[in-house]
C-alpha cells in the first residue's frame, strides 16, 4: 500500500483515479469539478495503485500464509458466493438482460441456479475430497504407509467468456475455491453490464485479498498473461486459446481451456420425432444460439428429414412465436459486430434458407433460421456458427454422419437421438467428444459428478464437482518409512540371488 504521489487523471465520468501504467486495486470515489490534480501524502484522498504483477505477487504472498488451505476458509468463501448469488439474484439477471437480453427463466436456470446447485453440491463432498487418500503398498516398499494428499496449486487466472457471463466466471472460481487457491477474475468485456456488477459485488463477499477481478480488453488481458500464475483457465475460441499457451509457455503454467467448435446432432429414422425437435429447439435457440454446447448441425436420416424439419419449426413457434423479435423468451446477439458476422453467413447464394433468416442488426437481432443442405466448403460448415442459424445435412446411414463427423475437429460435445442401441453403440465407440448425450442436448451441465471439459481442438482439461477440484490441485503423492532395518536386497552390491528375490517380490 503506498500513497500516489505523482501527476494522475480523473475519469470526468467517475471522479476515480486512473493511471495509464498501472489498475487501480481499490479506490475512494469524490467529487472535485477538476480533470487533473495533484496528490500529495497530505490530501486526505488515499489512492492504492499497483500493477498486475504486484497485485498477483501480494496474493501470493497471502497465499503462502496458509489461510486459503484451512477448510474453514474454503467453506466460508462458498457460503459467502451463495449469498452473493441469492442476495443479488434479481440484480443479476437484470445485468444478464441488459447484455443478452436474457429472458429471467433462462438467466436463473443457466446461470444464477447452475451457480448456487454446483456450490451446494461442493459444500457437500468438500470435505471427503480434500482427506489423504491411502492406496496400497507393494512388498518391496513395506513397512510403509502410501497415500495421495490433495494441495492447492497457488494463484488461479480466470479468464471468462462472454455467452454466460456470470456461469463461465464463477463455475471455475467455486473449483478454484473449494481446492484452497487464490483466484484472479478476468470477465469479459462484451457483457460489460454483468462485469461491472461482478467487480461492483465480489468485495463485499468475498475476501479480497485472495479474490480480485481485473476489467478490461485485449491490452489488459495481454498484461495479466504476461504475469505468473499457477494455472490459467481460459473459455472461448481455438484462436485466443493458443496466445494463452503461449504465454503460459513462459513459465510452465499449465492450462484449462474451454473452447468450442462444431458440436453435431444426428437423427436416425427410429428417433421419436416430437420429442427430438423440441429438445433440439430449446438446445439450439436458447441464448440465441450462443452456448458452446448448443447443437452447431444436423445430421439426419433422408426417410424423416422432411417430417421432421416441420416438427422443428412447429416447435420454434411454440416456444418463440411466429414473431421470435418480440417474444420476451427469446434473446439477442452479444453486439452488432456478432449480429453482422452471423448476417453474412446468409449471404451465400449456394445456400436454401428454408426457415427464418430475418436479421436487424441495429436490434441485435436474428430470428431461428434452418439451412438445408449447405456446401461443405461454404463458411457455416467451416467454422463454429455460435448463432440461430441451423444447418441441416441429410444423410442415409450413421455411418454416413461419422465419417462426416470424424473428417473434422472433435467437437465439445455431440448428440444422437435414436432408438437403435446398436447404432447407440456404433455411436459411442467411434464419435470422440467432450461429452456425448443420447436422445437430448447439453443435459450432461445438469449432473454436477460429470465432468465438463473439451477434447483435442475443442479443449484441454475439465472442471466440475470432484474432477474440477481436482483440476486445481496438486496430488501429492506420499511414502512414510520407519526406521526398521531393511532387507539387503535393493542396496549394492548386486547379485544374481538379490535380483532373483526381487523378480519373485515385483
Amino acid at each position: 500500500m503506498y500513497l500516489l504521489n505523482k501527476p494522475f487523471l480523473l475519469s470526468p465520468l467517475t471522479n476515480k483515479a486512473i493511471n495509464k501504467n498501472h489498475r487501480i486495486a481499490h479506490h475512494h470515489e469524490f467529487t472535485l469539478p477538476l480533470s487533473k490534480c495533484y496528490a500529495k501524502p497530505t490530501l486526505i484522498f488515499e489512492f492504492i495503485i499497483m500493477s498486475y504483477a504486484e497485485k498477483i505477487e501480494r496474493q501470493r504472498h497471502y497465499f503462502n500464509q496458509n489461510i486459503t488451505k484451512d477448510m474453514t476458509w474454503r467453506i466460508e468463501q462458498l457460503t459467502q458466493l451463495k449469498k452473493l448469488i441469492t442476495d443479488n439474484e434479481q440484480v443479476l439477471c437484470d445485468a444478464l438482460a441488459k447484455d443478452l437480453s436474457k429472458p429471467y427463466q433462462e438467466a436463473w436456470l443457466t446461470e444464477v441456479s447452475y451457480i448456487t446447485t454446483d456450490i451446494n453440491h461442493t459444500l457437500k463432498h468438500l470435505k471427503s475430497w480434500c482427506k489423504t487418500k491411502r492406496v496400497s503398498t507393494p512388498i518391496i516398499a513395506m513397512p510403509s504407509s502410501s497415500y495421495i494428499q490433495p494441495e492447492p496449486l497457488g494463484t488461479i487466472l480466470i479468464i471468462g467468456a462472454w455467452n454466460y457471463p456470470l456461469q463461465l466466471i464463477l463455475a471455475p472460481l467455486i473449483a478454484v475455491i473449494a481446492a484452497g487457491n487464490c483466484a484472479v477474475l478476468k470477465p469479459s468485456e462484451l457483457a460489460s453490464a454483468t462485469a461491472d456488477l461482478l467487480e461492483a459485488l465480489l468485495p463485499k463477499y468475498l475476501d479480497q485479498q485472495a479474490i480480485c477481478l481485473f476489467q478490461g480488453g485485449v491490452e489488459e488481458t495481454s498484461e495479466l498473461l504476461a504475469c505468473r500464475f499457477d494455472h490459467i483457465m481460459y473459455t472461448g475460441n481455438s484462436q485466443v486459446a493458443k496466445i494463452v499457451m503461449t504465454a503460459a509457455a513462459k513459465y510452465l503454467t499449465p492450462v484449462t481451456l474451454e473452447l468450442g467448435g462444431k458440436s453435431p446432432v444426428y437423427i436416425d429414422k427410429s428417433a421419436n420425432i416430437t420429442i427430438a425437435a423440441q429438445r433440439i429447439a430449446w438446445g439450439k435457440w436458447m441464448n440465441c444460439g450462443q452456448t458452446c454446447i448448443a447443437p452447431d448441425y444436423l445430421l439426419i436420416h433422408q426417410d424423416i428429414q422432411t417430417e421432421f424439419i416441420a416438427e422443428l419449426q412447429k416447435q420454434i413457434q411454440l416456444m418463440f412465436t411466429n414473431s421470435p423479435q418480440s417474444s420476451d423468451s427469446y434473446g439477442r446477439i452479444i453486439n452488432t459486430k456478432h449480429t453482422e458476422r452471423l448476417a453474412n453467413y446468409l449471404t451465400d447464394t449456394n445456400l436454401d434458407v428454408s426457415y427464418g433468416g430475418e436479421t436487424d442488426i441495429s436490434e441485435r437481432y436474428m430470428s431461428p433460421t434452418i439451412v438445408i443442405n449447405p456446401p461443405s466448403d461454404s463458411a457455416l460448415m467451416q467454422e463454429e456458427i455460435f448463432g440461430p442459424i441451423l444447418p441441416v445435412i441429410t444423410v442415409t446411414a450413421i455411418e454416413d454422419a461419422i465419417q462426416h463427423i470424424t473428417a473434422n475437429e472433435k467437437p465439445l460435445a455431440a448428440y444422437l437421438f435414436s432408438k437403435n442401441q446398436e447404432d447407440e453403440q456404433t455411436w459411442l465407440q467411434n464419435i470422440s467428444a467432450g461429452s456425448v448425450a443420447i436422445n437430448d442436448v447439453m443435459m450432461f451441465t445438469a449432473v454436477a459428478d460429470l465432468p465438463f471439459g473439451g477434447v483435442g481442438n475443442s479443449g484441454m482439461g475439465q472442471y466440475c464437482g470432484k474432477v474440477g477440484f481436482d483440476n486445481f490441485s496438486h496430488l501429492k503423492s506420499i511414502i512414510k518409512r520407519h526406521f526398521i532395518k531393511d532387507l539387503p536386497l535393493r542396496f549394492a552390491p548386486y547379485s544374481t540371488i538379490k535380483l532373483t528375490i526381487l523378480k519373485w517380490l515385483r
